[in-house]
């Protein structure tokens, strides 16, 4: 039993993480109806933020973390401007919704995605690069028969503040209230006088920010950064936003916990290489009898 609620704690906090980059893909993914396939290297790159703070001024943790929230937040504005806002010349309605335009937007994206990968790469190289022990997030925490390590109550703790924080922001800001209005109807709320272009950029401002400070976090966790880091989450945070019905934060979120705790758990019935097929098996169930996912209408079955 001590082991069950041990892994327990374990896929919450895992869960937490991928909650923060499907937050990314969800918010992107209502503003302008298409995949950024470009933030699981959001993720990398605030590994990669946090790694250099730490090598040339090791602050503390707290200090790190607004550090690597600020790259994050540069980082969206940046790829927003490269990768997005060239395929946004025409506002019609026509245009908005055009396929054609989607398709060009998420090869734009995963373009690059890949130059970014590789850019980390010829810097970096392809090596994993370690973190200080002093800043590991491993100190071992004893909750009665239960052992944990501080990095799970920290990356738990830390994702729920940012969660608070995102919920705070879309219903008490005006750009939180702006994301929701484009959101709702992009050409709707260009009329009435919202910024869209500025409100897109806040949007990645916000998702850009959350999963780098993911990135880092579990750079922490286990003590390791290396160039294709964000694949894995990044593939997670996409079952999450699927399940969670592609527009949905509080589905998205549900969603990361529970793959979180189904992979967590999946170790006591299986090998851990086992593992990384959960996320999979959750996506299919998903496509198969809730094709618009758990927290959306009903449709037919395919």
């Amino acid at each position: 039993m001590d082991y069950y609620l041990q892994q327990l704690v374990i896929g919450l906090s895992l869960g937490m993480v991928y909650a923060l980059v499907a937050i990314g893909f969800t918010l992107i993914f209502g503003v302008l109806n298409v995949v950024n396939f470009a933030h699981g290297e959001v993720y990398t790159i605030g590994a990669y933020a946090g790694l250099f703070v730490v090598a040339a001024w090791a602050p503390p943790l707290a200090a790190l973390l607004l550090a690597v929230l600020a790259v994050g937040a540069l980082t969206g504005v940046g790829l927003e401007r490269l990768a997005f806002r060239p395929f946004r010349r025409f506002t019609d309605e026509a245009s908005l919704k055009s396929r054609a335009m989607r398709e060009a937007t998420l090869m734009s994206s995963l373009a690059l995605s890949i130059i970014a990968r590789e850019a980390i790469e010829l810097i970096y190289g392809s090596q994993f690069q370690t973190v200080p022990l002093k800043l590991l997030l491993n100190e071992p925490i004893r909750l009665g028969p239960v052992t944990i390590v501080n990095g799970d109550v920290i990356i738990f703790v830390t994702a729920l503040a940012m969660l608070l924080a995102l919920q705070f922001v879309l219903t008490r800001t005006r750009v939180g209230l702006s994301i929701r209005a484009v959101s709702n109807n992009a050409l709707g709320a260009r009329y009435v006088g919202v910024d869209v272009d500025r409100t897109i950029a806040w949007t990645f401002v916000v998702g850009s920010a959350m999963g780098a400070v993911a990135g880092i976090l579990v750079g922490l966790y286990y003590g390791a950064i290396f160039p294709s880091m964000g694949f894995n989450p990044g593939v997670k945070a996409f079952v999450a936003m699927v399940m969670g019905g592609l527009s949905s934060i509080p589905g998205a979120v549900i969603c990361a916990l529970i793959i979180g705790v189904a992979e967590a758990l999946s170790t006591i019935f299986v090998a851990s290489v086992w593992q990384e097929l959960v996320a999979y098996a959750f996506l299919i169930v998903t496509l198969i009898f809730f094709p618009r996912g758990i927290f959306g209408g009903a449709r037919e079955r395919v």
